[in-house]
């Protein structure tokens, strides 16, 4: 028996495979510095790991769409964070954020719309359902955000129904977007419906991200989840949000759901309400103040070293050009794939080619991820910082990261 088509169109996600292949090296001997798998390196906040435990009896399924009071929880946190009335009925819990978005995809009938870049896995889940994506090509001059001058030209083109997936804070370059009124007036012009991908809203580093809600909130989906801003990505719990007027898509997945994954883990679900009903501030404060100083370090080292980077506004997530680097250049690498292999076997800096978000294969770009570190040791170390030498805070409280980043820096320095 043959393999549908469709799955020969798909390899292993890139994030997952950096993160198995860093770990087969280390076991090897090598020593690796982990810039590839985006995973929150905070600890999950302990009143929610208590609620966990207290509620680790909890064994029934739970109603497909999720447990009444998570969904409760979820809609009035985001209608106060989106200022729109969310209906509790219109809220549906998943088996993480990713699963959500493969099953919207999979309920319409509809083109992918993608700015490049985008996230690794929105691409790879319209192949397995032989969907059409459609790249639309973004610049370096607007932070490689989408337009609304952008994605008109893509909608005139054609009358099929679409699907935009819109991530910001984003995934691959760490900024937010500063053009969501003008994507939102063009989405509403052509009836384009969009899944904001917000998983990183609360790791933006200002603390005040804006949605696409504000301005579009009848034709957006909110997606987010736990994963990112509450260290609990290996729970897999993720959330969708819809308008009442796109409450169809929601009961489509509803349907769909109860025929695969039926239901999220119980335990998982009553601890989550802990995570949306009460007030983590602190938590998350410490959190951006962390990840903000550790790529405001990175994006000085690299960018004083000819490593051309745009400077993150939330998230953990920075793209870097290598282009114009003398020792690249005479390698004549012909993509970043290349690249990011030989910069691997010789320093042990794992990243991600840039060619895995949907660049040029023969850009060298690569993204990294600032995530190798010790997340409960930074919360507890990093506040209490005085005296601010960086480097010396590097040492300290980011050994991996600062070793990292001097491991590549030296190599790059290297005549070949």
């Amino acid at each position: 028996m043959k393999i549908n088509a469709n799955i020969n169109k798909v390899k292993t996600s890139a994030t997952l495979e950096i993160n198995e292949k860093s770990k087969f090296l280390e076991k090897k001997g090598k020593q690796i510095y982990k810039f590839g798998l985006g995973q929150s390196p905070f600890p999950v906040p302990k009143n929610i790991v208590t609620e966990l435990k207290k509620n680790s009896h909890q064994k029934d399924y739970l109603n497909v769409s999720g447990l009444e009071d998570l969904r409760v929880a979820v809609s009035k946190y985001h209608s106060k964070k989106n200022k729109f009335n969310y209906l509790e009925n219109n809220v549906m819990i998943g088996p993480g954020s990713k699963e959500l978005i493969f099953q919207t995809q999979l309920v319409l009938n509809s083109d992918l719309l993608l700015p490049a870049p985008s996230w690794v896995s929105y691409e790879p889940q319209a192949k397995i359902l032989n969907k059409k994506t459609i790249w639309i090509q973004t610049y370096k001059k607007n932070k490689w955000h989408l337009t609304g001058n952008d994605l008109e030209k893509i909608c005139k083109k054609s009358k099929k129904n679409k699907l935009l997936i819109l991530n910001s804070p984003n995934n691959p370059s760490g900024t937010s977007n500063e053009y969501l009124k003008q994507i939102a007036k063009i989405a509403k012009k052509y009836k384009v419906i969009i899944i904001a991908d917000e998983i990183y809203a609360e790791l933006d580093f200002s603390g005040s991200y804006k949605s696409i809600t504000h301005y579009y909130p009848e034709g957006t989906i909110i997606s987010s989840g736990l994963s990112k801003w509450c260290g609990a990505g290996g729970w897999r719990i993720g959330t969708m949000i819809f308008p009442q007027n796109l409450s169809y898509i929601k009961d489509a997945i509803r349907i769909v759901a109860s025929e695969t994954f039926t239901s999220v883990s119980a335990p998982i679900q009553f601890a989550a309400i802990k995570a949306y009903s009460k007030n983590h501030q602190n938590y998350l404060n410490k959190s951006r103040k962390i990840l903000k100083f550790i790529s405001e370090y990175i994006f000085s080292e690299f960018t004083s070293n000819s490593i051309e980077c745009v400077q993150p506004d939330g998230g953990f997530y920075m793209l870097c050009s290598f282009s114009k680097i003398k020792k690249i250049k005479q390698y004549k690498f012909k993509n970043s794939q290349e690249m990011c292999k030989k910069i691997l076997s010789e320093t042990g800096f794992a990243m991600l080619p840039g060619s895995d978000f949907g660049f040029k294969k023969n850009k060298l770009i690569s993204r990294i991820a600032f995530v190798d570190f010790d997340g409960s040791k930074a919360l507890k170390e990093f506040s209490s910082v005085k005296k601010f030498n960086n480097n010396t805070v590097m040492k300290n409280i980011f050994p991996n990261i600062f070793n990292g980043v001097n491991s590549l820096l030296n190599w790059l320095k290297i005549k070949t």
